[in-house]
């Protein structure tokens, strides 16, 4: 991101109302901001509409929601979920017969993994297998989503997806190292991310927190193009932590993550939005101030980016201190 774009005032205007629909591109867990998304966009009087990671089933094989599940997740989002599977990644995929990245990298150790290498070839093959299942999947979810639309009504497209860590025993240890050691357990993240483990992680990180961002403007595009032809308005939004302006010796400054892995592929996003723009379609990537959420709850320094945002609530005048 070349050129930040503060936002000092909360816009008071928009184009949403009854009857317009909230598409929720992520499936809602825990605590986080895809919350306050839902609750604005209720408060909006907009239909809300979701989607699904699915599940794994004792053999790692993607399935659907239960009908149990399904009424649990539809509850807890206060809309409908279109129950297609959308899990995004790779991890977990490869050509029939052969083994996921997964399978290979759990045969590395903690005593080997900065050595072992990987067949970047295989990868690649179970990388297209991925993503071919995945815009697969995204196409029967538009198909749904296309008769929940009426012609001339408006779309917000939320995309929260985000992730990818493979779940792996080795890249699990690795990573809390990482993110959490201290003192004789810490670990850089350079030495993660020169290995063939950490380099598979980031394509993964891509293909999750980025990549499903396109696929999601592509696969929207009919839908899309009927509503502007009808009237209507489509807005496509995705969010990172990539920089804050936060105050610094009494400045507002743009600061961002020194070692955040997933600060690659949230660039990416970003380069993403810009393409879109160019094409005339209206894509935001928007950069929150750090909270304490489910994920960010596993970085240790986060507190180093809250502690000078709180001095800018209180510069501001935020309320009762």
């Amino acid at each position: 991101m070349q050129a930040p774009i503060p936002l000092r005032s909360l816009p008071q205007t928009n184009i949403f109302h009854q009857g317009d629909v909230f598409v929720l591109f992520g499936e809602l867990f825990g605590r986080g901001y895809a919350n306050g998304l839902v609750n604005e966009a209720r408060n909006a009087g907009m239909t809300i509409v979701g989607v699904t990671v699915g599940r794994r089933d004792e053999n790692n094989a993607l399935r659907a929601l239960t009908a149990e599940e399904l009424v649990t997740a539809e509850a807890n989002l206060g809309g409908r979920i279109i129950n297609v599977p959308l899990m995004a990644g790779f991890d977990l995929d490869a050509p029939a017969g052969t083994p996921t990245p997964n399978d290979l990298l759990a045969d590395m150790s903690l005593k080997s993994w900065q050595n072992d290498k990987l067949d970047w070839s295989h990868i690649e093959r179970c990388r297209t297998v991925g993503i071919n299942r995945f815009k697969d999947s995204v196409a029967q979810v538009m198909s749904q989503l296309d008769g929940m639309i009426p012609d001339g009504s408006n779309a917000f497209f939320a995309h929260t997806m985000a992730g990818g860590l493979p779940k792996v025993k080795v890249l699990l240890a690795v990573a809390n190292r990482v993110y959490k050691g201290r003192g004789e357990r810490y670990l850089s993240s350079s030495a993660l991310l020169t290995s063939d483990l950490g380099k598979v992680m980031l394509m993964n990180f891509n293909e999750v927190t980025a990549n499903t961002f396109q696929h999601l403007i592509e696969g929207s595009a009919a839908i899309r193009n009927r509503l502007e032809k009808s009237g209507g308005q489509v807005r496509y939004t995705a969010y990172g932590y990539h920089g804050t302006e936060i105050l610094i010796d009494d400045q507002y400054q743009w600061q961002t993550y020194t070692s955040y892995t997933q600060g690659h592929a949230k660039m990416r996003l970003e380069h993403i939005a810009e393409a879109a723009w160019q094409q005339g379609i209206k894509a935001t990537v928007y950069n929150c101030p750090e909270i304490r959420t489910n994920s960010s709850d596993i970085f240790v320094g986060v507190e180093l980016s809250l502690f000078p945002l709180l001095n800018a609530l209180k510069k501001e005048h935020g309320g009762a201190w």
